[in-house]
């Protein structure tokens, strides 16, 4: 039950999380990161290793940018809505998403020439793309018919006109490339080529980047205001109001340009949706996570109950059941279309072990969660938070890395050992304790560097004494 505070029960300037209780977790996660970066550098560079730990590495960044995404997301709906039940909680949501512009760290690996040949083939052919389909003034190279027979124009390139006869195909395409697909890299190279790669991922983490750290700086500098006012307050809702779409378009091409782009003969216009529910899913259950850690240490004991324990569990609930509606909802229309460049990468996530991890997540992403968070008294129980939110985060892993291992195909059977042969697995693991420590590290910095909860908001009596 909601407790009952008053202005009198609360400290004048807040309260702050002691440095001793975050230095030892601080030190022991950037060690391990620091150990991991110099193994990763081995991996990376190893002629054996360095293909498939590519695809490790862009496992382990999707995973925890997703998580400071998310805290992205949740602390702009709360500016942009006014909240006030999550006023408790606003300062736990701003230093999750104050991440995000820190995991530009873990994305310059994913700079190297090299790793971007292991991942995005087109990253490379896009330049013969060019060459081969392209004149000096940039023009398509073809010749052009009327057919006869038809009331289409055949065009193709000058370079493929001795492989057929006359020089035409027959064949219905309008267009007809290469068998090998080439002609899609070719009318998508206007967006798929690496300047523009690098120019949008560049700008996805000082566009956001910016977003996050201005709402938390007007956030903290509200605690240290001696005369608080709602203007700051009303400032932070309009520019959370530009900030929301900047965070919905970061956050879908993301999604589009790092996982996506894995196999660029695929496409699905909800990709960027289906990310951002798992976004917002394993955020809130990292958040919930950090909520119950801090009370455990004394921390929030005041301005927050079971009652914010019960929203946040309603909202990684409702979350839950969007996750399984995009994803079904994507697998849905592409079973229908039945479009050859669509269906692969349900092929290929149907095929050799893969099919029961697939089909895993109908029954462990959704069935057991929506079960488990139904009651109402389970989104109270602190034990039952602990082992819902481990969970969700367990197979929200799962999802991304049968959304981004697979395409690393060959690279997991190229040795002889058995430990060359399982080394692509070893990577997985080293990849995510590296990030992962980096990740930590950072959250924990952020939560040391300012108070707990914002304890000068005029709204903060109204979420300590929430009912719902």
């Amino acid at each position: 039950m909601a407790h009952n505070v008053t202005s009198k029960d609360l400290p004048v300037n807040g309260e702050q999380v002691k440095s001793s209780d975050l230095a030892l977790p601080k030190f022991i996660s950037l060690i391990v990161f620091a150990v991991g970066a110099i193994f990763s550098i081995f991996l990376f560079t190893n002629d054996t290793f360095g293909d498939g730990y590519s695809y490790s590495w862009l496992f382990a960044f999707m995973f925890f940018i997703s998580l400071a995404l998310g805290g992205c997301f949740w602390t702009t709906l709360h500016n942009v809505t006014n909240s006030g039940w999550g006023v408790s909680v606003r300062r736990l949501m701003e230093n999750l998403g104050f991440v995000f512009p820190f995991m530009a760290v873990i994305a310059i690996p994913l700079m190297i020439p090299s790793v971007q040949n292991d991942l995005y083939e087109w990253m490379e052919s896009h330049r013969d793309v060019a060459h081969n389909y392209m004149d000096e003034e940039g023009e398509l190279k073809y010749h052009e018919r009327d057919n006869g027979a038809h009331d289409y124009k055949q065009i193709m390139p000058l370079a493929e006109a001795d492989k057929t006869d006359h020089g035409y195909y027959t064949s219905p395409p309008k267009y007809a490339f290469k068998a090998d697909h080439q002609s899609l890299l070719y009318y998508k190279a206007w967006y798929m080529n690496l300047p523009f790669w690098l120019f949008r991922v560049i700008g996805f983490f000082v566009l956001l980047g910016a977003g996050i750290w201005i709402q938390r700086k007007m956030s903290m500098d509200q605690d240290t205001d001696p005369n608080p006012t709602c203007a700051r307050l009303i400032k932070t809702r309009q520019l959370s109001c530009i900030i929301m779409p900047i965070f919905a378009v970061v956050a879908t091409f993301i999604a589009l340009d790092f996982m996506m782009a894995l196999d660029y003969k695929w496409f699905s216009t909800m990709y960027g949706v289906y990310f951002f529910a798992g976004c917002a899913l394993n955020s809130m259950a990292v958040l919930m996570l950090t909520l119950v850690w801090l009370r455990k240490k004394g921390y929030l004991q005041t301005v927050t109950s079971t009652e914010h324990f019960h929203i946040m569990g309603k909202l990684m609930f409702a979350f839950v059941v969007f996750w399984a509606y995009v994803s079904f909802s994507q697998f849905m229309l592409i079973w229908y279309a039945n479009i050859t460049e669509e269906t692969t990468y349900f092929i290929l996530r149907n095929t050799n072990e893969w099919w029961l991890w697939s089909i895993s997540l109908v029954f462990g992403h959704f069935l057991v969660p929506f079960v488990f968070l139904l009651p109402h008294y389970t989104k109270k129980r602190t034990g039952l938070i602990i082992l819902a939110c481990v969970y969700i985060l367990c197979y929200h892993a799962i999802d991304l890395y049968i959304a981004v291992i697979p395409e690393r195909g060959v690279s997991l059977t190229h040795g002889e050992s058995l430990f060359v042969e399982h080394a692509a697995y070893l990577g997985d693991i080293v990849a995510f304790i590296t990030v992962g420590a980096f990740f930590i590290f950072m959250f924990l910095r952020n939560l040391g560097s300012a108070n707990t909860y914002p304890n000068r908001d005029p709204r903060l009596l109204e979420s300590a004494n929430l009912h719902n």
